[in-house]
């Protein structure tokens, strides 16, 4: 029986390189699992830039470039794109109007999940920007529990640490267990979604003792699912 071929991925690097490493590795291995070869084409995003939009408040000019982006995509062959990054979400309602290839929603692989486990209260780990923005609010019947201000600059620090370095360490770890830990004690979180692709580096068993909602993995998932679907 031949192996099915697989839609061209669309990746967006460099809005986290660690993030689209992760991506690349990952995709590469869960196409194997499928017994078929992973067809994948990036462009390099510049992360700076992207975040001035977002510090700017300015979607639409965040949208407008991502589109570009995926523009690139597809004029190199690409038939979904997917951005292996939390933060540039914040924009998909404008993107999804503007995108010139169907774009692999994260936040829908992530509601799906939260549904499919009956979590409605949750709390979110990411940048400062994913925390302290609404994109995850407008889930319907879902409430997110808002760290306290130390605790979003604590969990943005480690994040910004990890993609700085390239790596996670016990240390990181343990802030965000600490974190994780009260928000489901003190506030009734059931559970942390993990929103920050670059948490994938942390050492293996980081979030050991509190459930979670791995944004990434999940996305990963769904693209390989769309890729194969897409065949």
């Amino acid at each position: 029986m031949n192996a099915p071929v697989p839609a061209c991925i669309g990746l967006i690097g460099g809005l986290g390189p660690g993030a689209g490493i992760h991506y690349y590795n990952a995709l590469l291995a869960t196409h194997a699992a499928r017994s078929t070869t992973l067809d994948l084409v990036m462009v390099h995003a510049d992360m700076p830039r992207s975040l001035d939009f977002v510090s700017a408040g300015d979607l639409t000019g965040l949208a407008n470039y991502l589109a570009g982006q995926i523009g690139r995509l597809k004029a190199a062959g690409a038939q979904i794109a997917v951005i292996p990054a939390v933060t540039p979400h914040i924009c998909e309602a404008l993107l999804l109007e503007r995108s010139p290839l169907p774009l692999v929603s994260m936040i829908g692989v992530a509601r799906d999940a939260l549904a499919a486990q009956g979590l409605r209260r949750i709390a979110l780990f990411g940048t400062r920007f994913t925390v302290e923005s609404d994109m995850f609010d407008r889930l319907p019947d879902y409430e997110v529990v808002r760290p306290s201000p130390e605790e979003i600059a604590a969990i943005h620090g480690v994040y910004t640490e990890i993609v700085a370095t390239g790596a996670g360490t016990q240390a990181h770890a343990q802030t965000l267990r600490q974190i994780a830990n009260r928000l489901i004690a003190d506030e009734g979180a059931g559970a942390i979604v993990v929103a920050g692709t670059d948490f994938a580096l942390l050492p293996d068993g980081a979030w050991a003792g509190c459930p979670t909602v791995d944004c990434a993995r999940l996305h990963i998932e769904e693209t390989t699912r769309r890729a194969l679907d897409g065949a």
